[in-house]
């Protein structure tokens, strides 16, 4: 059944809508069905007695991306019988009903539960959640029982203003898109943490913490929570979306709130915080080899922090950050993406000394239905869970998706064959669909005068997969570019190229190979220092003359200086074009079949 209760008047205004926002979201009655709880202490065991320890499960997801349905997504995973023998296990995962059963059957085995996530729970999604600017998703967050999530970036794409209705609901227009098209929205029953964002003000954007207390015959424990999205975020988010706002430092804020929950009487703290790693295994459960940001941040945070929930980078693992860092006990995870899986974290907490005793991890594979990838059928497997679709949020969803049809199911031309990404070792790469989109947005912005077009990979989501007969619909490439960007072409010098591709191996963040188009190319050195890696760059064959001045396409995320690329922001002669996806159907109704390049364009040379 479909709740249209309006958390505030559907014709509320800007102003009334900013006022609710901004107050305490612990100041009225959180909808929630969060779990009973009383506030006060147990007595006090004599010495004669013993308290055993009080279990809470904290049931954990991050980046689900409003994937409503099935993604056509894997995960692969060692962790099977034989896998020494037979290989990795693909595992066909994800959709929200089946994301519920699975949540469901992780909070049945915890008397004491919190459900929570790390953020980019929306933005970036199916075009069912997109198209009704991601209400849906926020209607199956709820049905999902979700208590606290972290703000990442991908909440912040269509601005700040627009975020504030995903919390406290009402029909108010903040963007191109029409609100509330299939039914009053509600708003998030569970509460967005924030607490590295600041305002213009100094004031805090959304709470930066909770406490959340269980209690277990005369003695309550209270878990504390710290919600927080990277500092990176301006990097990431259009300026437009976040004019106004601060990012601090990670590690600084949780250190800051780790002695105010202590002062509230915390005996655990969990962190979401929307920022990850990336391990080297196929392995769900393991943490070989972990890089990336979250480790400079964990080496500087407060000891006493239990769990870190993480999120941002699509990975899933489970660490015991001890053995990287001893003086750093934390268990880490982190649930890959889409809702392929479920975090499942125990915590033993003594409510008489008011500490972690014992905590451990487990990531289970949301198991779903199965599809046909790039490299061939993907089948169910018995050797992990299955699960069957929730009734109540299959219905849900397919509200959605019908209404999405008009759009998804349109065919816009044929493709020979699938069309790959760059994925696992290449995942910095665009791969042979990098290098179609490229293609597609030069052709698109020909009459701008541009010479070249560039395609961050990791703006290319998913592999093409055509049908059977060589068909592909607007859904089809929605997944692949579900962000909505206009195509801008403007002017660089060849010196400003070679600086914006040495931009991909500086070592700020993680390394993007940026996608060229046909008569581009680029070879580059990783063994050579930052700001010296790019070797050689030709177009149709010739040098590039580092004071000429060249005509470049890009999308508008890239020529804000998205993914780090700041040497395109604020180039002259700035043109707007047609969207991505314009640009893309265009290419394909172009000729009768289409096929995708699969020449590489990007050439590593010399040591990796």
């Amino acid at each position: 059944m479909i709740r249209t209760l309006c958390r505030i008047p559907v014709m509320v205004s800007v102003a009334g809508l900013l006022a609710m926002a901004a107050q305490p979201l612990d100041a009225a009655p959180h909808k929630a069905r969060h779990h009973a709880a009383q506030s006060h202490k147990g007595a006090k065991p004599t010495a004669a007695q013993s308290v055993a320890p009080i279990e809470v499960g904290i049931v954990a997801i991050n980046d689900f991306h409003g994937a409503l349905e099935p993604p056509h997504q894997s995960v692969i995973t060692t962790d099977v019988p034989n896998a020494a023998v037979n290989g990795p296990l693909q595992v066909p995962a994800g959709g929200a009903a089946w994301l519920a059963s699975a949540l469901d059957s992780v909070r049945a085995k915890h008397r004491n539960h919190l459900t929570v996530a790390a953020g980019d729970l929306i933005s970036a999604s199916q075009l069912a959640s997109s198209l009704y600017l991601d209400e849906s998703a926020i209607g199956v967050l709820n049905r999902l029982g979700l208590d606290y999530a972290a703000v990442g970036n991908h909440e912040f794409d269509r601005g700040r203003k627009e975020l504030f209705r995903m919390q406290v609901g009402g029909c108010a227009r903040f963007t191109t898109r029409q609100p509330c098209q299939l039914e009053d929205f509600e708003g998030a029953l569970f509460k967005y943490l924030a607490a590295s964002t600041v305002d213009e003000k100094g004031g805090m954007l959304f709470p930066a913490s909770a406490i959340h207390p269980f209690t277990d015959g005369r003695h309550t424990v209270k878990v504390g929570l710290i919600g927080l999205t990277l500092k990176g975020t301006p990097d990431l988010v259009a300026p437009d979306g976040i004019k106004g706002l601060t990012f601090r430092d990670e590690a600084d804020t949780i250190n800051a709130e780790v002695p105010k929950l202590k002062a509230q009487g915390a005996d655990a703290i969990v962190v979401l915080i929307h920022q990850g790693g990336k391990t080297d295994q196929l392995d769900p459960n393991g943490c070989a080899d972990l890089t990336g940001d979250i480790k400079g941040i964990l080496d500087r945070v407060d000891p006493r922090v239990d769990v870190v929930v993480s999120g941002h980078t699509h990975w899933e693992y489970v660490c015991d950050y001890g053995k990287i860092n001893p003086a750093k006990p934390f268990l880490l995870t982190s649930a890959g993406v889409y809702g392929k899986e479920v975090t499942d974290i125990t915590l033993m907490i003594d409510p008489v000394a008011h500490r972690v005793v014992t905590k451990r991890a487990h990531n289970l594979i949301v198991q779903s239905l199965p599809y046909t990838s790039a490299r061939g059928p993907v089948s169910d497997t018995d050797l992990v869970p299955q699960f069957q679709p929730r009734a109540d949020v299959a219905d849900y969803v397919k509200r959605y998706v019908d209404a999405s049809k008009a759009f998804t199911a349109r065919a816009i031309g044929k493709l020979a064959a699938p069309a790959t990404k760059g994925e696992g070792a290449n995942t910095s790469t665009g791969g042979p669909l990098g290098n179609m989109i490229a293609d597609s947005q030069l052709a698109a912005t020909r009459n701008a005068g541009a010479q070249i077009a560039f395609m961050n990979p990791f703006g290319v989501r998913t592999a093409l997969v055509p049908a059977a007969d060589g068909t592909i619909t607007f859904g089809d490439i929605y997944a692949v570019q579900p962000f909505n960007n206009v195509l801008i072409t403007e002017t660089l010098t060849g010196a400003e190229i070679k600086a914006v591709l040495e931009q991909g191996f500086d070592d700020r963040g993680p390394e993007e190979v940026l996608t060229p188009s046909s008569a581009f190319r680029y070879a580059f050195d990783r063994s050579k220092p930052v700001g010296s890696r790019i070797t050689g760059m030709t177009l149709d064959g010739k040098p590039l003359d580092p004071a000429a001045r060249y005509r470049v396409t890009i999308n508008n995320f890239l020529a804000q200086g998205g993914d780090t690329f700041t040497v395109f922001a604020g180039k002259p002669e700035a043109v707007t074009g047609p969207t991505d996806l314009d640009a893309l159907e265009a290419w394909f109704k172009g000729a009768d079949k289409r096929e995708a390049p699969v020449e590489v364009r990007a050439t590593a040379v010399g040591q990796p």
